[in-house]
């Protein structure tokens, strides 16, 4: 297990804790990590990042999907079960299929091999952004100061503490889901195309509409659990919040 590294007079911008089997790759994406200013520390299989998580409690991880004995799914899992910390997927499958199943778990992002370290670090960087409270893009028009919480009939959203709930539920949610959440709340039953939702979703790089599809369904998903539905589909157009009565 590698030792958290940081570049000597670059600011520290989070811990990212970065997970794959092939050490010149962890290599590869520490070094341009670091280079933005990321503290890293580095695990070579699923065993060694659930423990390097529980010694350091990184800010983010980059998780390779394909890995012997325990592989990424597992580890996402067993995080998914305490944990909201963004998770970027690395996999060398390029298949939708593959695609669609990370995000399921509960991946925040997805970036296939071979891979440009720059988009990696801007992905990373973004799932982080989503991550922390405050407004999201677009943002609804504000005064002086920036609401706490915002309630929509029987939705609500604390911006505190990035938790979700539907009257006396909370239902828990990853940060790319409570970004997409916060972001079609800023204008209740206005309808948002999928490119205004994938808006600063990876700084400018490619993102398929099956991406945000995926998040949307998991949504969809948790909010089923309490008995609850705020989220409709404008067929041939995008996705609204409805009145959650």
């Amino acid at each position: 297990m590698a030792k958290a590294r940081t570049i000597p007079g670059v600011r520290r911008a989070g811990m990212i804790l970065v997970v794959d089997d092939d050490p010149q790759i962890r290599e590869v994406v520490s070094f341009a990590l670091r280079k933005e200013g990321f503290e890293t520390t580095a695990a070579s299989d699923g065993a060694e990042a659930l423990a390097a998580f529980e010694r350091v409690r990184p800010d983010a991880l980059v998780l390779d999907i394909l890995m012997p004995e325990m592989d990424g799914t597992e580890v996402c899992r067993a995080l998914r079960a305490r944990s909201r910390v963004p998770i970027v997927f690395l996999s060398s499958k390029d298949d939708e299929l593959d695609r669609i199943l990370g995000l399921e778990l509960g991946g925040d992002d997805y970036v296939t091999k071979p891979f440009s370290p720059r988009e990696l670090v801007a992905r990373v960087k973004t799932v982080l952004r989503r991550a922390a409270p405050g407004p999201s893009v677009p943002t609804a028009p504000s005064g002086p100061t920036q609401p706490s919480r915002i309630r929509h009939g029987r939705l609500d959203l604390d911006l505190d503490r990035c938790v979700a709930g539907w009257d006396a539920h909370e239902v828990v949610l990853t940060a790319t889901e409570f970004g997409l959440l916060r972001t079609l709340l800023a204008y209740p039953g206005k309808v948002y195309s999928r490119e205004e939702l994938m808006a600063g979703y990876a700084d400018g790089a490619f993102v398929a509409d099956r991406t945000v599809d995926s998040h949307i369904r998991r949504l969809r998903k948790k909010f089923a659990l309490v008995g609850a539905g705020p989220i409709e589909t404008v067929h041939g157009l995008g996705y609204k919040i409805g009145e959650c009565r």
